[in-house]
């Protein structure tokens, strides 16, 4: 059987970091990887860098085996300018993340570039 999962898009840039930790919790691999375009980057810490939706989807997948959970943190002001807008949350344990979103024709926003420490 074929579940189809309905998921909230975001329309709000910063909606996607709440998006990301929530469908994590709910094991849904493929719901964290569609928060980003075609062609994003991800740095995963350790100079590793992975691009592109596949890659990214492995990255989550190996994330996820490990048992390594993703927490909510103090989410700073998106900036935004245009079409593009910059996030950033200071995690629990004293990392910071950034990221740039770009605003999509239908309005919803995705991830382009994912840094998940610069600590």
């Amino acid at each position: 059987m074929n579940d189809v999962i309905d998921r909230e898009p975001a329309y709000d840039p910063q909606d996607l970091e709440r998006l990301l930790v929530a469908r994590q919790n709910a094991g849904d691999v493929d719901g964290m990887t569609a928060l980003f375009e075609p062609d994003a980057v991800v740095d995963c810490g350790g100079g590793r860098l992975v691009q592109g939706l596949e890659a990214i989807r492995g990255f989550y997948i190996e994330t996820n085996a490990s048992g390594r959970k993703f927490a909510f943190g103090e989410q700073r002001p998106a900036l935004i300018c245009g079409d593009l807008a910059l996030t950033s949350t200071r995690l629990p344990d004293g990392d910071v993340t950034t990221e740039v979103a770009r605003r999509q024709s239908d309005g919803t926003w995705l991830w382009v570039i994912d840094r998940y420490s610069v600590s």
